[in-house]
């Protein structure tokens, strides 16, 4: 097959950036021929509220020359627009509830603009795929198109080795945002006891919050974007990864820690409810809740047996979340389409 990616990202640790490159690699592993649209390889202005809409026009304007695919598959709906310009069964692939992350991050006003958008978005499409089933219940409201086909990880592929700096080390790896729940780990962190060190890896637009907090607590440590070769390391070097977001598809950081068993404490919300089944293979709390995080971080650091037994059971859920099982349902997508 020749398929094209439309991707607003295709570099760095976010989640859609991760899912695409990983999609690539299994796609040209099984012998299809991959083009690729992101803006990494096309025009668009660096800058926060600025990049999404320019990629937009940018990729819309750039598909206008191209030739025809067997498939075309959007990642987000932003990359939607220039998915229709090409001849090819269309698939849209959307990571969460777009509306919902977008009020979130930008007030209802934005919200309600990119609700229209999205279902624009959706009529373009031949197909939809969802990856969480709390993102597929609410586009199938919207027609019988969309597939759940969960976000997934490339076990086989982690980088090996443990990176353990601190005796008591916890961590956060991804993006510093207020969605993602960073002030509620920040306002934690100055409760932690001195001698239970807390990493946080990643960029984003709350940044700068989290390098005072670092410099004010001793056992607070920033280390900034990382690549996956040391990221990796230090999540299986941890006791503990915590993940408080308020909105969540199928994160690729959880499933990345559920393979290194690294004991996971996240929000009771979205994808990571179908991830996790409290106290067995994970720990779910109260969105926004810093005491509740607090002390299920205690109770956690003080329970080997707890840790073990969720460890143990949250690496045999992760093994459905193996590209070896993920891709070959996108394969049998493109192909149904391609037949129809």
């Amino acid at each position: 097959m020749k398929i094209l990616l439309i991707s607003p990202t295709l570099q760095g640790i976010g989640g859609i950036a991760q899912h695409v490159r990983d999609l690539i690699k299994f796609l040209k592993e099984h012998g299809h021929d991959v083009d690729i649209i992101s803006s990494e390889n096309i025009p668009t202005i660096p800058f926060k509220k600025l990049k999404n809409p320019s990629f937009l026009i940018s990729s819309f304007f750039k598909t206008k020359f191209m030739k025809d695919y067997d498939i075309v598959h959007a990642q987000h709906p932003i990359a939607a627009l220039a998915m229709r310009n090409i001849s090819g069964k269309k698939i849209l692939t959307i990571h969460g509830i777009y509306s919902e992350q977008i009020g979130m991050l930008h007030g209802t006003l934005s919200s309600k603009l990119s609700n229209k958008f999205e279902k624009n978005a959706f009529s373009w499409a031949d197909a939809v795929t969802a990856g969480s089933k709390e993102a597929f219940d609410y586009y199938s409201k919207l027609g019988s198109k969309v597939f759940f086909v969960p976000n997934a990880i490339d076990i086989k592929s982690l980088p090996s080795g443990f990176d353990t700096k601190y005796e008591k080390q916890i961590i956060f790896a991804g993006r510093l945002s207020k969605e993602k729940g960073i002030l509620t780990i920040l306002e934690t962190a100055k409760s932690l006891p001195k001698d239970v060190h807390l990493i946080i890896i990643g960029t984003g637009p709350e940044e700068n919050i989290v390098i005072e907090s670092a410099k004010n607590l001793e056992n607070v440590h920033f280390l900034g974007y990382q690549p996956k070769e040391k990221t990796i390391p230090l999540i299986r070097g941890s006791i503990l990864l915590i993940q408080p977001s308020f909105a969540e598809g199928i994160s690729a950081t959880l499933l990345e820690s559920m393979a290194c068993k690294t004991p996971i404490i996240a929000t009771d919300i979205g994808g990571n409810k179908e991830l996790f089944i409290h106290n067995k293979s994970g720990i779910l709390i109260e969105p926004g809740n810093s005491n509740e995080l607090l002390k299920e971080i205690m109770r956690m650091l003080n329970d080997q047996n707890l840790r073990d037994e969720i460890a143990r059971s949250a690496y045999d859920a992760v093994q459905k979340y193996d590209w070896s099982n993920v891709g070959q349902l996108y394969l049998d997508l493109y192909e149904k389409l391609l037949k129809s």
